[in-house]
């Protein structure tokens, strides 16, 4: 049999790995076997942390978009919502930016979403709004008599609406009538409460 000579290659095998473990710690970067442990785990973390930073990134962006928004009067939430409904695809990647580097156009971009939340949100608010117009001109040009029965049509119409609204919607309203206690309700009490 014949005589294989790999000196060269087990040499060069272990420096490789005492050049990745340069830096660490005691034996960690003198013995080949600790180091070889100690990159092989090295390794297991960064692939680990390479998922976590993704994740960390968009955590960090969220809450300065948020402390942002809650300068302009307006909740994170409600101001994704608003931009998507108005159909303004920015990440929030360039939104933390822009909340840091540009705070006018921030705000610029907080107003869009407040528009785009009251005008365009859902059916249910623009007949709200009809009706209420409809009701109006009456009230103005009308008997007393006539006042209590658009009174009454609203109360109806306000109960019915009340179901159809989400529990942002809800507490939006109590806040409007000074309601205290609405922001731990449930969506039948604040409807028992806004009645």
């Amino acid at each position: 049999m014949t005589r294989v000579k790999r000196g060269t290659v087990a040499k060069n095998r272990r420096k490789k790995v005492l050049k990745e473990a340069k830096g660490y710690f005691g034996s960690k970067h003198r013995l080949f076997k600790t180091a070889q442990e100690q990159t092989f785990k090295s390794g297991i973390y960064a692939y680990r942390d390479r998922k976590a930073k993704k994740r960390n990134f968009r955590k960090l962006w969220i809450t300065r978009i948020n402390a942002a928004c809650q300068e302009n009067g307006i909740s994170y939430s409600r101001f994704i919502n608003g931009l998507s409904i108005a159909n303004v695809e920015i990440n929030r990647k360039m939104l933390s930016e822009i909340a840091i580097d540009n705070p006018k156009q921030f705000t610029e971009l907080v107003k869009v979403a407040k528009d785009a939340l009251k005008n365009g949100k859902t059916e249910v608010k623009s007949e709200v709004k009809a009706e209420v117009k409809k009701e109006a001109k009456p009230e103005v040009k009308a008997e007393p008599k006539k006042e209590v029965k658009a009174e009454v049509k609203k109360e109806e119409s306000k109960k019915e609406d009340l179901s159809k609204l989400t529990v942002a919607e809800l507490k939006e309203l109590a806040k409007e009538r000074k309601l205290t206690g609405y922001s731990t309700m449930k969506k039948a009490e604040l409807i028992d409460a806004l009645k």
